[in-house]
Order: structure tokens, then C-alpha cells, then sequence
């Protein structure tokens, strides 16, 4: 009796104390509520009033905008899209030819939504068939742009956050002036946005870059290609991360990448150089959790800190001028359709170009011992033509001969 007695006074005493605590937190919680109520009000007056550099420093700050309504009224203002915006022309899309990757669009749509969102089968498919509807509307209007998988998973993140009606709009944005380098018909453009990871982290911690040196950047494709739509799983998390993303310039997804490669420096000098296949498996997964605010700050910093000007390795250099990294660096200069379908096939024409190039250097290269041969043979022909109209004596010509001989002797030719 006296135990029992005694574990009831117990109890009674954890209940009063649980009470205590809770009334010691209310004054606590009314005020996070009461300053989200006042950060949730000036958003929405900083989107009646357009003020763009509001919104990118409330984006950028602690918890993002907020909540979905409020997403709903700055996206499109950040992508130009809102009624200011961009005069998109997206009618009469069923009408026109289908895209050459819609096969590809409907198995990729048909893997969506795995993380997200929670709600019954009748619910999922009927946002699939959204989804596969906004994607063929946006390629069949711009068929130009090639598909590439990942890009549903950046669909359906705008999708859900802004509804069916108004997201084709912010789809096409994000398409031509977020995302166009990675749209073009090869992804070596991507390839060359990953370059400026080991500039970034070489001028912010040269001891870890020395440490990552022979890992090339490639663990970094999925992540940067599908703004991270494709590898975070909370939905909370990748529409406050989508806030920071598209209040800044594209290259800023870059940093954001380098902000998390050095968050994990003790981790990853844990593993020897001697096993780049461990380094590079534990980069292309993102840590679980993410501190998003802090990885955020961080990747703000070292934008500031490091612009891409200053990017070691001629980084930047290597970055056409009609790169979306380049041309759409002032995000508040409304951009038009047209000026960006001309900056898509001008870097298209470049592309090629450089592909070109490539075949021909290697072409060369691989019959050069024959091509060589064919150059001597030419010049010691137009050398002869030379010697005879200057009346030398064959001395000189034998002297050529001799060297041709070496040349074929060494295996040069």
C-alpha cells in the first residue's frame, strides 16, 4: 500500500510539472506565433507591392515564406509569371504535334509523387494525370526544350504548391530561365555547371579540395539537375528550399552544393584518398536530415565571399555567355520569350559546333601518324619546287631527305 501510495504521488507530481512547464511555454509559443503572423503579413504586402528585393531577403531568411498560400503569391513573381510578368502564349497546346519524349514523360510520371504528397490512390492518380498534362503542355509549346528525367520531379513540386491552373506558367518560366541549359539536346552544358564545385571549395577550404582532388564532380548531377527536387523526401522541406532557390540567381543552386560538401568536411576526411569510390557514393547522397536555413546561410556566404568571377581553374570562363548561369543573373529584368528561345538556339548552335570540333580533334588524332606523313610529304614537295627555282645544289635537298628518313625511323610519321 505504501509503494502504491507512493508511485501515485509520483505520477501526481510529473502531471503538475508537465502543467507548469506548459504554462511557463505559452507566453513562449504566443510569441513564434505572433512574429510568424507578422512575417506571414509582410510577405503578402511585399506582394501587393512587387517589391522584389523583399521577398528574395524573406526567402533567404529563417523558415522561407511561410506556408503554401503565401508560396502561391510570390513564385509567380519571382519567375515573372504573376500578371506583370511574362506573356506566356500556352493555348491551344493539345492541338499541336506531340513532343518526341512524351513516351519518356509518361513513364517518368508514372514513378511520381513517391514521397509525397499522403493522400488515396483516387487522389494520386488524378494528380498524375495533372502532372503528364502540365509537362506535354509546356514541351508541345516550347518543342524545342528536350525532356530529360528529373524534370517531373521539378514539375510536380510547382504542381503541388500552386495548383494545375496556374502552374504551367511557372513551369515554362523555370524551364527557360532557371533550367535551360539543362533542356538543350546534350548535358555537357550541366557538366560544365559542376566544374564550379571544386573552384568553390578550393577557395573556401583548399585542405578539403586537396582532399577531393581526383573525385571529379559528377556526384553532383542529380541533385543540381533536379534543383534537389529529387533527392529530398520531406515536402515541407523541398518547397522552403524551392523559396531560396528561386529568389536567387541559377548559379546559386551550385554554391548551395558547395555549402553542403563542406558542412560534411569531417565526414569526408574520414575516408582515404585511396577510396574515391566511398568518397564519391557519400557525396551524391545528401545528408538526412538537412539543416536548410543553415545550408542556406552558408551558401549565401560563400556567393558573397566567392563570387563566380573569382572562381579559380577558369571555371567561369568555360560558361558560354548564353548559359542561363550568365544570362539570367539579373532575375529582375523581365526576360521575353523570345529573347530566351534565341539564347536556347544560339547555345544549341554552339553546342554543336563544340561537338564538332571534338569529332575532328579527334579524327586527327587518331590518324595522325598518317596525316603526318602527308604533311612532310607536302612540305618536303614544295620545298623541292623552292631548291629548284633558287638553282641550290642538291645538298640541301639531301638534308631533307635525311630528315624525313629520321622521322619515319622514330615512328613519327
Amino acid at each position: 500500500m505504501e509503494y502504491q501510495a507512493g508511485n501515485n504521488e509520483s505520477d501526481h507530481t510529473g502531471v503538475e510539472t508537465e502543467q507548469k512547464i506548459a504554462l511557463e511555454d505559452e507566453p513562449q509559443n504566443d510569441e513564434i506565433a505572433s512574429h510568424v503572423a507578422e512575417k506571414e503579413s509582410a510577405i503578402r504586402q511585399a506582394c501587393d507591392l512587387r517589391d522584389f528585393d523583399a521577398l528574395v531577403a524573406y526567402a533567404t531568411s529563417e523558415g522561407g515564406f511561410l506556408n503554401d498560400d503565401v508560396r502561391r503569391l510570390a513564385w509567380p513573381i519571382l519567375l515573372q509569371c504573376d500578371r506583370h510578368g511574362q506573356d506566356l502564349d500556352l493555348t491551344g497546346w493539345d492541338d499541336l504535334p506531340p513532343h518526341v519524349d512524351e513516351e519518356q514523360v509518361q513513364l517518368d510520371v508514372n514513378r511520381s509523387f513517391v514521397y509525397y504528397p499522403d493522400c488515396s490512390d483516387e487522389e494520386l492518380s488524378t494528380k498524375k494525370g495533372e502532372l503528364s498534362k502540365l509537362i506535354k503542355q509546356v514541351l508541345r509549346c516550347f518543342p524545342m526544350l528536350c525532356y530529360f528525367q528529373g524534370y517531373h520531379d521539378i514539375v510536380q513540386v510547382l504542381l503541388l504548391v500552386l495548383g494545375g491552373q496556374d502552374a504551367a506558367a511557372a513551369v515554362a518560366q523555370i524551364s527557360l530561365l532557371r533550367i535551360r541549359d539543362y533542356m538543350l539536346p546534350s548535358l555537357s552544358p550541366a557538366l560544365k555547371h559542376l566544374q564550379l564545385i571544386p573552384a568553390i571549395i578550393k577557395r573556401a577550404d583548399p585542405a578539403l579540395q586537396r582532399h577531393l582532388a581526383e573525385i571529379k564532380p559528377f556526384f553532383a548531377l542529380a541533385a543540381t539537375l533536379t534543383l534537389y527536387s529529387h533527392d529530398i523526401q520531406e515536402y515541407s522541406d523541398i518547397a522552403r528550399l524551392f523559396d531560396f532557390l528561386l529568389a536567387q540567381e541559377p548559379v546559386v543552386s551550385i554554391y548551395l552544393f558547395a555549402a553542403i560538401i563542406l558542412s560534411r568536411k569531417k565526414e569526408l576526411l574520414g575516408f582515404s584518398i585511396d577510396e574515391p569510390e566511398m568518397l564519391h557514393f557519400t557525396l551524391s547522397k545528401l545528408p538526412n536530415p538537412l539543416d536548410l536555413d543553415g545550408l542556406i546561410s552558408r551558401a549565401m556566404q560563400l556567393f558573397d565571399d566567392y563570387p563566380p568571377e573569382s572562381l579559380a581553374f577558369g571555371a567561369w570562363n568555360h560558361i558560354p555567355d548564353c548559359s542561363v548561369l550568365k544570362s539570367s543573373r539579373d532575375l529582375v529584368k523581365i526576360q521575353t520569350t523570345k529573347e530566351t528561345v534565341g539564347l536556347f538556339e544560339k547555345q544549341v548552335r554552339q553546342l554543336r559546333y563544340e561537338e564538332r570540333k571534338e569529332k575532328t580533334i579527334a579524327f586527327l588524332w587518331s590518324h595522325r601518324r598518317a596525316i603526318g606523313s602527308v604533311a612532310v610529304t607536302i612540305f618536303i614537295g614544295a620545298m623541292s619546287v623552292w631548291i629548284k627555282k633558287r638553282g641550290f645544289d642538291n645538298t640541301i635537298w639531301s638534308y631533307v631527305s635525311k630528315f624525313h628518313g629520321a622521322l619515319q625511323a622514330r615512328g613519327y610519321l
